[in-house]
């Protein structure tokens, strides 16, 4: 679908790129995604909202992964995609970057102008008071809790995720606020969860004042981003794609580059 120089030509012809970022941007940092190169998952389908706040199992279950896969996520540094990205906004050529990604990789790498339309994994949220506080705090209290469970090993999955198989996790101690007692839940939205409606409506703002859209790493495949780019289809702006595979938003791409976002990109630096 596209030739040497196009996206290069794209990005050059648009000066205010709405641009909407998802897990192909953070896999050169060592972050794993969910999908294939068909859009399908690559393993079982995410936790959901309902799952996690429903069962105190599902809790235990997610807090132990989540405290094996908190060491290596947080070590992840920002690769060429997202230096690539914010050198773009410091030469004026971009109006919002949307992510979808909750590691927060485009703000460490220099970007400013950034929607973490997901939320952030470095941040907890009590679902009782509202208050938040430091995942590595928690990190801290989940090992005192459980000091058993510090030497067991397992394969990084997706956003701070581990792999740990055949595991009895009735034992897991998991985290209750220390204020209110409430449940403790990673400020990020899982599946099943509402984006909050004000960035919601600021993201659809910026959207009216772009004049094209660029779609770096995501299959579109969650709505939550998709809708964007049926929305800017529909007001008749271009949308170009750099990503590995198929997307859902095949019928409505100006242009598409199927390369590592990194080495798609790599013009920018």
């Amino acid at each position: 679908m596209s030739q040497p120089g196009d996206l290069q030509d794209f990005i050059g012809r648009h000066r205010r790129l709405f641009i909407l970022t998802g897990a192909g941007c953070s896999t050169g940092s060592g972050i794993p995604d969910y999908r294939d190169a068909e859009g399908q998952w690559k393993r079982a389908r995410p936790l959901t909202w309902q799952a996690f706040m429903g069962q105190e199992k599902t809790r235990q279950r997610y807090w132990a992964r989540s405290m094996a896969g908190w060491r290596r996520f947080r070590e992840a540094r920002p690769n060429a995609c997202h230096r690539a990205l914010a050198r773009l906004e410091a030469t004026g050529g971009s109006e919002l970057l949307v992510t979808q990604n909750v590691d927060r990789l485009h703000q460490a790498a220099g970007s400013a102008r950034v929607m973490d339309l997901h939320g952030r994994l470095e941040r907890v949220r009590c679902m009782g008071c509202e208050r938040r506080s430091d995942r590595d705090d928690l990190q801290a209290e989940l090992e005192r809790l459980n000091p058993g469970w510090l030497d067991l090993k397992a394969l990084q999955a997706p956003d701070g995720d581990a792999d740990l198989e055949g595991v009895d996790f009735s034992g897991f101690r998991a985290p209750f606020c220390s204020l209110c007692g409430g449940v403790l839940k990673p400020d990020v939205v899982f599946y099943g969860e509402n984006v909050p409606r004000p960035q919601v409506d600021e993201a659809w703002r910026h959207l009216a004042r772009a004049d094209a859209v660029l779609v770096v790493g995501s299959s579109l495949m969650v709505y939550s981003g998709f809708r964007f780019i049926e929305a800017a289809a529909r007001e008749g702006k271009p949308v170009a794609a750099i990503n590995l595979g198929r997307t859902r938003a095949e019928e409505f791409l100006t242009l598409k580059v199927e390369a590592p976002c990194e080495s798609a990109l790599a013009f920018l630096l």
